[in-house]
């Protein structure tokens, strides 16, 4: 009994939690886990060993998994012992929840598929086969096929290791861990399973030094080392010798200096040994077997070869090949296209076939996207503006990421908080963290969250299949006295309980058998249906789909249209980008002589200049200039008109009694106006250009004959007699033409009533003269059928 006592005592503080008040107590494991290995290593006890870093690790994860100090760096909760854990395998060697791991893996590798299939030309199927996912500590990578799925112990060989002995390290198997050490020397970890890194394997083995001179017993973790000697390896050259200390990898290249001679034995040089081979700048210039060539070749070694111009011969292009052509006849360009790869390793050349380099100067046209794919638009790449080893690895992809396109749409996506948006500048949808403060009162209700803005109190993600843990029965710590046959009493365990939002932090303590749903005091913070915004009420219990649509219908109109123009999207708040926006917008020539009708859609994704362009009716300009009264000769153009002050048309300039007449400029009009000082602007079109010759003797005879003839042509006006009709009034006069009226129309109606009926007497004399001959025509046709019917009866029986 005492025993049990003691182990219920242990088991029940390792399972409750510091901040209720009481002290934990769980016992030391660390010098049973690491008993084979001081064992091996001749160590007495952990304080007099000389640990290397990795037992070091060992020690400390130890004591955090002895003292529940464990917590998860994704929820920031404590991991129990009987939570199911998963722990990194490379670099950081973490724990985490399960749970917790499995929602960060499945976030990660959808996020890095939705952009990798946004950005790179693959389908969606591909992208999520590709799909990686980063250790939430070291961001080791790791892919979406190593997502854990079971719950295993340290070293991998037990799955759901959850024990109540408080004598085996939560996690663990306690068996030994046999992992392969590190550097692969075929040895095994000796330790119980244990958490972090495996220590250096402590195996005693002969080994030698790198430059293989010296010979020692060394632990086999520590087996590598330098004797502090001439290494003294025969070099590449098989000539000199290394002259650096022991060292480990290969020896550097020899740079022992001498004098060597080129390929071709022309040219002597004093160079490094590993230099010794190398080409002068001379050309061979030997004769080659056909006689009429030389080699064009560099310095070389051994014979020259035959001609490359005998035999087989091909155009320039290649396409065309030409046999039993001497090899000093040019061979004919085939006029085909060139179709040759040039230095940007992507395009080839355009031209016909060619002798000689193809052009270098290679440029593209893609089109383009911005990174929130808002704006497009065709941009102009240089391939030539690369060095070679950029060129050789160049792909379509990396040609649209080196000219990178932003836009000025600021982004409208919430943020992780759930409460601000984004608002960075063309953001690719990797919105970044919030960082705003939170302010939110925190379950003391005296003080707020002082932390950068998080979504404190988020809807539990939803359980998937594929993850589910093996539920396993915890063993009843008491033994029940219930008598036979009667009722079970309600259950008396104490369970954490989620609120009816299902928030993370918001649990409480509750008997198993109190079905008493509670609130808490969060806001709700699960998604709405349109995908865009978050509930702002406080906890409440889940809504069913149903209602969800409901809600859906019932949302308010969408915010912003994307590309942005002043017309609302017409749909309610909904998921994706808005349908394009088709309202027709007005918007008049430059000059004001026509209006036009474009799409919102169209006018808005058109650059500024090319709205201009748009605009323009391409007519004449038809705006009157200011210091003139003609009209602007230029095409339709936007602001005011060019160099009004320059205007060349002809203006007939007169005298002030019009005798005399001229035809001037109209600059040189304006110009003798300012010259007077009189401001063109004001005179009217009648009196432009009047008075501005001067009146000379011959003016005011010629007027005086004017005025005789235009006297002598003025038509006699004759008296007219007054008239001697009576007056009469507008109200007799508007009798009688009532009276008149009322005559006409009463003769109208006569004349209507009697064509109706002559036209009604007309179609019925019609039908009885149809039916009348329509009846003789049946009796006559009867007749007829009746005497064809008797003949044939006649031939059929003729009479004896």
């Amino acid at each position: 009994m005492t025993s049990s006592a003691n182990y219920q005592q242990i088991l029940s503080d390792s399972d409750t939690d510091s901040d209720n008040g009481r002290t934990e107590s769980f016992p030391d494991l660390s010098s049973s886990i690491l008993k084979p290995y001081l064992e091996s290593t001749n160590q007495s006890s952990l304080a007099t060993s000389q640990s290397p870093s990795e037992l070091s690790k060992i020690k400390s994860f130890l004591a955090s998994s002895s003292s529940g100090a464990l917590s998860c760096l994704i929820c920031l909760e404590r991991i129990k012992p009987s939570d199911p854990t998963w722990h990194c395998s490379t670099i950081c060697y973490s724990i985490f929840h399960l749970i917790c791991i499995q929602s960060w893996a499945r976030q990660s590798s959808d996020l890095s598929a939705s952009l990798a299939a946004s950005r790179l030309p693959i389908t969606a199927e591909k992208a999520a086969e590709s799909s990686t996912w980063n250790c939430p500590k070291c961001r080791s990578q790791y892919s979406k096929s190593q997502i854990p799925k079971k719950y295993l112990c340290f070293c991998g060989k037990l799955e759901d290791p959850y024990s109540e002995d408080p004598w085996i390290l939560p996690h663990s198997c306690n068996e030994i861990c046999n992992r392969p050490l590190q550097n692969n020397c075929g040895h095994f970890c000796l330790l119980l399973c244990h958490p972090g890194p495996c220590p250096p394997c402590p195996k005693l083995v002969n080994s030698s030094c790198f430059c293989r001179k010296f010979q020692e017993v060394r632990r086999c973790g520590f087996k590598s080392f330098s004797c502090n000697k001439i290494c003294s390896k025969p070099l590449d050259c098989r000539t000199h010798k290394c002259l650096q200390i022991c060292h480990e990898g290969p020896c550097p290249p020899c740079k022992a200096r001498a004098v060597y001679m080129c390929r071709c034995g022309r040219v002597e040089e004093e160079r490094e040994c590993c230099e010794r081979d190398f080409r002068c700048e001379n050309a061979c210039g030997k004769a080659l077997d056909c006689g009429k060539h030389v080699c064009e070749r560099g310095c070389h070694v051994g014979q020259c070869g035959g001609c490359p111009l005998q035999g087989k011969r091909t155009c320039p292009c290649g396409k065309r090949v030409y046999e039993g052509m001497s090899c000093d006849v040019a061979v004919p360009l085939c006029g085909a296209t060139c179709d040759k790869m040039l230095s940007c390793r992507i395009h080839r050349c355009h031209d016909r076939c060619h002798r000689g380099p193809c052009i270098e100067t290679c440029r593209m046209v893609i089109a383009k996207l911005c990174r929130c794919r808002s704006l497009k638009k065709e941009c102009k790449f240089r391939c030539n503006a690369l060095t070679d080893t950029q060129v050789c690895s160049l792909t379509y992809v990396d040609v649209c990421k080196i000219t990178d396109l932003v836009c000025e749409r600021k982004c409208q996506r919430m943020r992780d908080c759930g409460r601000h948006a984004c608002k960075r500048r063309c953001c690719n949808g990797d919105c970044p963290p919030c960082s705003e403060i939170c302010g939110k009162r925190l379950l003391c209700k005296n003080h707020k969250c002082p932390s950068p803005c998080h979504r404190c109190h988020g809807p539990r993600p939803p359980p998937n299949p594929e993850f589910t843990l093996k539920t396993k029965k915890k063993k009843s710590n008491h033994q029940s006295e219930v008598t036979p046959g009667s009722p079970c009493p309600p259950c008396p365990e104490l369970i954490w309980r989620s609120c009816v939002g299902e928030h993370i932090g918001a649990e409480r303590m509750m008997v198993c058998s109190d079905r008493t749903q509670f609130s808490c005091d969060n806001l709700c913070g699960n998604p709405l249906p349109c995908g865009n915004h978050y509930c702002t009420k406080y906890c409440h219990a889940l809504k069913s789909q149903s209602s969800l649509s409901v809600e859906k219908r019932s949302a308010e109109s969408c915010e912003e249209r994307m590309p942005t123009c002043p017309h609302s999207c017409p749909l309610p708040c909904h998921p994706g980008e808005c349908p394009p926006c088709k309202v027709l917008v007005k918007r008049s020539c430059h000059c004001g002589s026509m209006v036009h009708v474009f799409e919102c859609i169209y006018f808005n994704t058109l650059s500024e200049k090319e709205q201009m362009a748009a605009r323009s009716c391409g007519g004449p300009c038809h705006r009157k200039l200011p210091y003139c009264t003609h009209l602007c000769p230029e095409i339709c153009h936007p602001g005011q008109c060019p160099l009004p002050e320059q205007c060349c048309k002809k203006v007939t300039v007169r005298c002030v009694c019009q005798t005399l007449k001229k035809e001037w400029h109209c600059l040189d009009v304006q110009a003798a106006y300012r010259n007077i000082g009189r401001d063109p602007k004001d005179i009217s079109k009648n009196q432009f250009g009047l008075g501005l010759l001067r009146c000379n003797s011959d003016c005011k005879s010629k007027v005086q004959v004017v005025d005789s003839v235009l006297q002598s042509r003025k038509p006699k006006v004759e008296e007219k007699e007054p008239a001697t009709e009576k007056h009469v009034g507008k109200r007799r006069k508007r009798r009688e033409r009532v009276r008149v009226v009322n005559q006409a129309s009463r003769l109208q109606r006569i004349f209507t009533a009697v064509k109706w009926l002559l036209l009604f007497v007309t179609l019925s004399v019609a039908v009885a003269a149809g039916l009348y001959y329509g009846y003789k025509g049946l009796l006559k046709l009867s007749d007829w059928m009746n005497e064809v019917e008797e003949q044939r009866q006649r031939k059929r029986f003729p009479r004896i």
